[in-house]
């Protein structure tokens, strides 16, 4: 009788063997070629949910894989460790940041150590401890030296709930802070910032890698690139020093239609040229929009409103005054803080000119226009009327030349405008990498010596919301002395964006013992960039955008000789539990323990590839997920129960059999080995399940010889050591094979016996043949249909015709019906 499967039993067995065996450990003086296999690692919040191990499950099982394959694979682990929630839970539960993210990090590696990954745990990287952070801090210095990395007085959002500074990316639809919800306001502060602007231009290039292209698409439209035309407007007014107002436009050939000129409430200008009798309106109106994000002033859905100032400004091309208003769907901080209004061909300033009663004035004729006022803003293009000596030109022709003219007058000039602002990496809280900076009367701002990093947190800092950093009011850490002249001075207080530590924590996975330099720049060159990395699309305009920015300023630095962090990007989709996404707050979330401890972690592996395609993600199922344990048994039982051939059998039947055999595992490997390249796990899974059922009949007809039988069997446990590292293991060793699975090769196919059988299909277009196509025997009725389709003698006939039916004969033929 056989002996009961027990994955708990196995599975602690095998994880403590290959961790005593340091099985894992990799090398760099290794002869196979390098695959550096990375997931984002997580933040310490204190327990994994599904979710994480639905990121780490199916990229363990490819990193194993490639091992398999020949490959010396790194797929390291580590966490990024700051952040406000442990600030938050010191001031909530009374407990200090660093002790409440380490309990979670034991906590969590516990629970990851029980997924059965090859991480290799000696390169563990902890983004709050000194040994990292002192390297963070040392980039910070070489960006400052580089002159990435400037100080800067700006608006801000500010989140008053968490007490702190929110990039722009870190506000979500609506204005709210993406941690906690609460709504967003702005605050004018001192802030540091890194100048990744500079490489606004090489961001845009994505030659080179091969990333999703909506994430590319997104960093694009983030980045915002657009040609245009900066116009300078005449300014005169008494006691103001400025003699113009300039704008960035994209619509030149408008420049005849403007009535009106909209600043940013917060420009500097609007409080020297608002005129008495409008100043309480004006400080009013700012007010209101200090309490708005970025993200409300900008939405479709917010009704366009302003204030006139009292002030003018004059058109340089046609003489006239511009009444000057401000509005808050203008920002200071994008193009000039200024904005021309062209009501008729602009359709925000036809809505704005509509309320306030403004000229509309027509500068681009549509088609057929005949003088009528229009009904809504025209922005296609058409033929300049109302434009002086441009009248006549199609519009397209007119924005080269009014830009030309604007040139030689010296009244404006063709230049390029981004939507993407510096980094902002300040922020008011104290678990973070603190900025090395020191703020000296004599001497001014002066980075910390590099043979005094780390700046070291203090260990008892006084957690309180008071919307200053705590740091601000611990004296031994605020009270310096300056390196450069010895005066008593003052340290930075706010600490970095915790997106800073992981702009680079995949450098450091290479060499994370190096005491003297971030990384080893041997390692680094032998294992970057990262050839696979994984993880979710909401980092897009974030860490993913930091992470390509930081390589390239330290290439141009000298730091690292390639230009992209990471070659291949796959993004995986969300686990949902009861139709919504998991959260505490729902009280949704599943935890991989429970299971683990019930089915084993081989059945949550297999069944977090089989449950969906991983980019698309899925529904959790519990049902679903006894299907994959009852899988996971037959198997077992199936290699372990024994295999006898039927002596009754005669020789052409073997042979006929063996054929069939070695053709349906050929086809298995190609297929799973193809699906593991293509990251389609759930297909992968579909096919190993397909080969155990029909090793079941292969049993049952005991046809085979025995060789051939071990033969199939060994190539099935090799296909499933990277899905089910422990089972696979256990029955390895248990039909004899040489420990350990992992170090064998991956099974390689042959093409003749793997190619299919395929069948000749007749394609009818209301019953007259029009097409013969060959296909595989294991064509499904939709793929039929498909080919049929795209057959190129078949389109004539369906040209200018609804396609009314599809009849379809299994293995014969498709008739398409049309009228």
């Amino acid at each position: 009788m056989t002996i009961k499967y027990n994955p708990q039993q196995i599975e602690k067995k095998w994880q403590e063997r290959w961790e005593k065996d340091r099985l894992y450990e990799v090398k760099e003086d290794d002869t196979r070629p390098k695959f550096y296999a990375l997931t984002m690692f997580p933040y310490t919040s204190g327990d994994l949910h599904i979710g994480h191990w639905y990121a780490m499950a199916p990229s363990d099982v490819h990193a194993r894989f490639k091992r398999m394959q020949g490959y010396n694979v790194l797929h390291p682990m580590g966490f990024d460790a700051f952040g406000l929630p442990a600030e938050n839970a010191a001031i909530k539960r009374g407990i200090h940041p660093f002790k409440w993210t380490m309990q979670n990090i034991e906590n969590m590696r516990r629970q990851l150590r029980s997924i059965g990954a090859i991480y290799d745990w000696s390169r563990e990287v902890v983004t709050c401890l000194p040994e990292y952070y002192k390297w963070t801090e040392w980039f910070f210095l070489k960006l400052y030296e580089a002159g990435l990395a400037y100080r800067g007085k700006a608006p801000v959002n500010w989140c008053p709930r968490c007490q702190t500074v929110l990039a722009n990316e870190q506000v979500v639809s609506g204005g709210f802070c993406e941690r906690c919800g609460a709504a967003v306001t702005r605050r004018d502060l001192e802030q540091w910032f890194f100048r990744i602007t500079k490489y606004a231009d090489e961001l845009l290039n994505f030659d080179g890698i091969d990333w999703p292209e909506r994430i590319r698409i997104m960093q694009t439209n983030w980045i915002g690139k657009s040609h245009g035309t900066e116009i300078s407007f005449t300014l005169d007014h008494p006691g103001v020093e400025e003699k113009e107002i300039r704008v960035f436009t994209t619509r030149p050939d408008t420049t005849f239609g403007v009535t009106f000129m909209v600043l940013a409430p917060e420009h500097p200008l609007v409080p020297v040229l608002t005129s008495p009798e409008k100043k309480a309106e004006v400080e009013e109106y700012i007010a209101k929009s200090r309490r708005l994000s970025e993200i409300e002033r900008l939405s479709t859905e917010k009704e366009k409103d302003g204030v006139f100032i009292g002030a003018y400004c004059l058109n340089r091309l046609n003489g006239e005054k511009v009444p000057i208003w401000i509005a808050d769907y203008v920002l200071l901080s994008y193009g000039t803080g200024a904005v021309m209004g062209v009501p008729a061909h602009d359709e925000r300033d036809f809505a704005f000119a509509k309320k306030y009663n403004l000229p509309i004035r027509v500068v681009v004729a549509p088609p057929g226009w005949q003088g009528e006022e229009l009904e809504e803003a025209y922005v296609e293009p058409g033929i300049m009327v109302n434009s002086g000596q441009f009248n006549g030109l199609p519009s397209e022709q007119g924005m080269e030349a009014v830009s030309v003219f604007l040139e030689e007058k010296g009244w404006g000039k063709r230049t390029v405008s981004y939507r993407i602002r510096d980094w902002l990496i300040s922020r008011q809280r104290y678990w973070g990498a603190p900025i090395p900076m020191i703020y000296c009367e004599k001497c001014g701002i002066v980075p910390v010596p590099e043979e005094d990093l780390p700046v070291l947190l203090p260990e008892d800092a006084e957690f309180r919301p008071t919307g200053e950093s705590p740091l601000k009011y611990h004296e031994q850490f605020v009270n310096t002395t300056c390196p450069r002249c010895g005066a008593p001075a003052k340290r930075e207080t706010d600490t970095m964006d915790t997106f800073m530590c992981s702009s680079w924590y995949f450098l450091r996975y290479t060499s994370p013992h190096c005491d003297n330099a971030p990384f080893d720049a041997d390692k680094v060159k032998y294992w970057m960039p990262v050839d696979l990395y994984t993880g979710g699309a909401e980092h897009a305009v974030m860490h993913l955008l930091y992470s390509r920015f930081f390589i390239k300023a330290l290439r141009d630095m000298g730091l690292v000789d390639f230009d992209e962090p990471f070659k291949r990007l796959f993004n995986q989709g969300i686990i949902i539990a009861e139709k919504q996404k998991m959260s505490k707050s729902r009280g949704n979330v599943i935890t991989p323990d429970e299971y683990v401890a019930e089915l084993g972690a081989d059945t949550v592996r297999a069944y977090l590839m089989f449950l969906a395609p991983w980019e698309q993600g899925g529904e959790w199922n519990d049902s679903s997920i006894s299907g994959i344990s009852r899988w996971l048994n037959r198997v077992w039982h199936l290699v372990l129960e024994g295999y006898r051939q039927d002596e009754k059998v005669n020789l052409d039947t073997t042979k006929k059999a063996e054929r069939e055999l070695s053709r349906f595992t050929h086809q298995t490997i190609k297929r799973v080995t193809e699906d593991l390249e293509r990251l389609h796990f759930n297909t992968m899974i579909s096919s190993l399940m397909e080969f155990t059922n029909y090793l079941g009949k292969v049993k049952e007809s005991a046809a085979v010889t025995s060789p051939a039988w071990e033969e199939a069997i060994n190539i099935l446990l090799r296909l499933l050591a990277p899905t089910a590292p422990h089972l696979a293991e256990e029955l390895w060793e248990r039909t004899g094979g040489e420990y350990s699975i992992h170090n064998q090769r991956w099974p390689e196919w042959d093409a003749e016996l793997a190619r299919a059988e395929e069948i000749t299909l007749v394609v009818q277009v209301n019953g007259k043949l029009r097409d013969r196509i060959t296909v595989p025997v294991s064509i499904t009725e939709d793929e039929a249909k498909q080919l049929a389709l795209q057959s190129q003698r078949v389109k004539p006939h369906l040209d200018g015709k609804e396609l009314a039916k599809i009849i379809y004969v299994p293995g014969r033929l498709i008739n398409l019906v049309a009228r």
